[in-house]
């Protein structure tokens, strides 16, 4: 093992051995470059990304703000927030201390997430890249499953924040089943095709989709790997890749770029609120390290997604970057009992659906 390992070669050292990227990119080429930051690559893409990112839902803001903040980080409410002095000077720190530690991409997608990110992103675009998602103008609703509406909803949106682009723009497919195969078509042949004249115009540098459905989104990745480029999917700390027709036989044949959305199971996976006076705030901290660490351990998967609702929580999935990545007796005992809390928790809440990833 060589004593001395520069991560611009990108080679980390663990307890299972050494886990090499692909390819050797020089630091001049990835963007906010940071020694102490991993950084992989986002697949057919060739972007170099931080092995953890930030997302823009902020469920757990609430306890950090108090009275000033609304909504659940995911509604109406949150449209709110964007007035909020105190959210936005919330945001805009918790942003730049993520850009401070080498953090590079940033996950849009709902209107005050994009209206948000925008704001306090204004004059360092060349810091972070921007991922961008408006469900509301997607062909989750049925209006929108025609190709040139969806591009002219990507262009309202832009115009509405202040962008001339997106560095990645991933549209979310419809969450619930579709029965109709020609429904289904559509919504597949809308969405090709609205990605690919996004691209083409210049409006989105990267393409990809949003899907809570296993089984379809494996579909699309081997029907469409020109314009399915990236591709976000729910993987948590209690995800286990299956023997057989797995997702990853797909996303490593096509080299698709894949972020792992929901990495703490919408928070299930913890035991407090993720306020700064939570008793169990230590564990909780180390839960979420075990957890990137462990996602981290797929190699398929190129960064999981965090909602941070402070600097303190930067730093902490920063730490776990910069740990091993292979669990040892006692940490591996660890995590799989707070991931049976974990499904437990989720079976009683509104994200039951998380169980169906599992097994992917």
């Amino acid at each position: 093992m060589p004593e001395k390992l520069n991560r611009r070669e990108f080679v980390a050292v663990t307890a299972g051995g050494l886990i090499a990227a692909p390819t050797k990119v020089e630091r001049r080429n990835i963007l906010n470059f940071n020694e102490n930051m991993e950084y992989r690559r986002l697949g057919k893409t060739g972007l170099m990304v931080s092995a953890v990112c930030m997302g823009g839902h902020w469920k757990r803001l609430g306890p950090t703000l108090g009275r000033t903040f609304h909504g659940t980080g995911y509604d109406d409410g949150d449209m709110d927030n964007i007035k909020s002095a105190d959210f936005l000077k919330n945001r805009d720190a918790v942003i730049s201390h993520a850009i401070a530690n080498g953090i590079n991409y940033v996950d849009a997608c709902a209107p005050p997430e994009v209206l948000a990110y925008s704001r306090v992103l204004k004059g360092r675009r060349d810091k972070i890249y921007f991922g961008y998602s408006w469900h509301l103008r997607e062909p989750r609703y049925p209006e929108w499953r025609d190709a040139k509406k969806l591009v002219s909803g990507l262009e309202a949106g832009l115009k509405e924040a202040g962008l001339d682009y997106v560095d990645l723009w991933r549209i979310t497919l419809p969450q619930d089943g579709i029965p109709d195969l020609g429904e289904l078509l559509r919504v597949e042949e809308a969405t090709i095709a609205g990605l690919a004249l996004a691209r083409k115009q210049g409006k989105a540098r990267f393409t990809g989709v949003s899907s809570h459905n296993r089984i379809w989104l494996k579909s699309v990745i081997e029907q469409y790997p020109e314009d399915i480029q990236v591709v976000l999917t729910p993987y948590t700390a209690g995800t286990k890749e299956l023997p057989d027709d797995s997702i990853f036989d797909a996303i490593r044949t096509k080299d698709v770029g894949v972020f792992g959305i929901k990495p703490f199971a919408d928070n299930s996976l913890f035991k407090g609120d993720s306020s700064p006076s939570s008793p169990v705030s230590e564990e909780d901290d180390r839960r979420a390290r075990l957890a990137i660490r462990c996602i981290l351990g797929n190699p398929a998967i190129t960064a999981p997604i965090a909602g941070m609702a402070n600097t303190h929580q930067v730093d902490n999935v920063v730490k776990a970057v910069g740990e091993r990545r292979k669990l040892d007796t006692k940490e591996r005992t660890e995590l799989d009992q707070a991931v049976k809390e974990m499904w437990a928790k989720v079976g009683e809440r509104d994200h039951k659906w998380l169980k169906n990833w599992e097994y992917v």
